[in-house]
């Protein structure tokens, strides 16, 4: 039996999102996400991979998270409102906007 190493996966899949393939990093990340589900960096890295390629909900729902656990985090607010901006959800964006701000988030 074969075991995953999942810190080679989570690199892996940095990697396939840094050469421009979203859709294999998010696919690439799925063993790790089921076995880090609240961990930071694994939700931001599916969060980024999952934005750019399009699966918002996806996207959504792992900045959302990001946004639970660490709710000081400027640049996951800005990533959640973004994620609605893009599914015209501008009224709710604008909440995390106000807030990315209020931290000092670059917009």
């Amino acid at each position: 039996m074969t075991t995953i190493d999942l810190h080679s996966e989570f690199l892996r899949a940095e990697l396939f999102l840094t050469s421009g393939q979203p859709t294999e990093a998010v696919a690439i990340l799925a063993p790790v996400v089921a076995d880090y589900p609240h961990d930071v960096a694994v939700l931001e890295l599916l969060g980024r991979a999952c934005f750019e390629s399009a699966q918002l909900a996806k996207a959504e729902q792992a900045f959302g998270e990001l946004v639970q656990l660490a709710p000081a985090d400027g640049w996951a607010r800005r990533a959640l409102a973004r994620t609605l901006e893009r599914q015209h959800r501008a009224a709710e964006a604008a909440t995390h906007h106000r807030m990315a701000d209020a931290l000092g988030a670059p917009s």
